[in-house]
C-alpha cells in the first residue's frame, strides 16, 4: 500500500506564514502537518510514501532527510506547481501508483490516525473520508450520497444544506479503481488540457462512469484541513 500526499501548492492563503515555508511544514502544537501525516499513516502499515512536491521543495526533502531518513518515500517535482491544481499532481504519480492499492491525501491535514483505519478495513474498493459533524461551508469539498452510502456528487458548488457531508481529502482505491481513475485522468490531462482543476472532478467522471466509491463516516474523530490562519488557531485547540 502507498500513500501519496500532495504538498506541491503555494498556499497563497496563508500569507505571510508561507512566504518563505511550505504548508505541510507549518506546525501545529509544535509537530509539522507533514510529519504528523507521516507517523499516522505509518502507525496504520503505509510503508511507502510518494510525495509530489513543487514551492519551495527543497525544504521539504530536507525535513525528510532529517527526521525520516529510514522511511521509504519517492519525490515527484510538479514544475508547474504555480499554474497547476492538485488534479496535475496527482497525475504525476501515475507510473508507481496506476494499477496499485493507495491512499491519496491532501498535504494539508491534521486527523486522527483512526480515520486511516476505518478506510482500510472497509473492504469497499474505493472510499474517501467524509466528515458529517459540524459546520460545512462553501469552500469545502461537498459529498451527496446515495441511499446506500457510495458518493452520488462530489463538488464546492453543491448548496451545503443538500449534502451529507465534507470530504477532508482523504481517499482510498484500491487496483481496479485506481486503473479506472488513472485512465480518466489521462483523458482530462492529455486531451482535454484539465491541469487547473480539482481532481473531485475526476471522481465525479468515473462516478458517473460506473465507479463505486464508498463515503465512509468518520464520525466524531478529529480531523481538519489547514487553509487559513483562523484554522491553524482552530487546530491549536482541537
Amino acid at each position: 500500500m502507498h500513500a501519496v500526499i500532495l504538498v506541491a501548492g503555494t498556499a497563497t492563503r496563508l500569507r505571510p506564514l508561507t512566504d518563505s515555508t511550505p504548508k505541510c511544514l507549518l506546525r501545529v502544537k509544535g509537530r509539522a502537518i507533514l510529519g504528523m501525516m507521516i507517523e499516522n499513516l505509518r502507525l496504520s502499515g503505509i510503508e511507502h510514501f510518494v510525495l509530489v512536491t513543487g514551492y519551495l521543495e527543497d525544504q521539504i526533502h530536507r525535513f525528510i532527510e532529517e527526521n525520516y531518513p529510514a522511511v521509504k518515500v519517492t519525490f515527484i517535482s510538479n514544475e508547474m506547481f504555480a499554474s497547476t491544481n492538485n488534479i496535475y499532481s496527482l497525475w504525476l504519480a501515475k507510473d508507481i501508483v496506476k494499477s496499485k492499492d493507495f491512499l491519496l491525501l491532501d498535504g494539508d491535514i491534521v486527523f486522527d490516525r483512526g480515520i486511516i483505519d476505518l478506510l482500510l478495513n472497509g473492504r469497499h474498493h474505493a472510499a474517501l473520508a467524509l466528515r458529517t459533524i459540524g459546520h460545512v461551508g462553501q469552500e469545502d469539498i461537498k459529498v451527496m450520497t446515495d441511499k446506500s452510502g457510495f458518493v452520488e456528487e462530489i463538488n464546492k458548488t453543491m448548496n451545503p444544506a443538500e449534502a451529507a457531508g465534507e470530504s477532508i481529502g482523504i481517499e482510498l482505491f484500491f487496483e481496479d479503481s485506481s486503473v479506472k481513475l488513472f485512465d480518466e485522468l489521462q483523458i482530462m490531462i492529455e486531451s482535454e488540457k484539465k491541469v487547473n482543476v480539482w481532481y473531485e472532478e475526476a471522481f465525479q467522471r468515473i462516478i458517473d462512469l460506473g465507479t463505486k466509491i464508498a463515503a465512509v463516516d468518520v464520525g466524531d474523530l478529529k480531523c481538519m484541513e489547514l487553509d487559513t490562519v483562523e484554522d491553524f488557531k482552530n487546530a491549536e485547540n482541537l
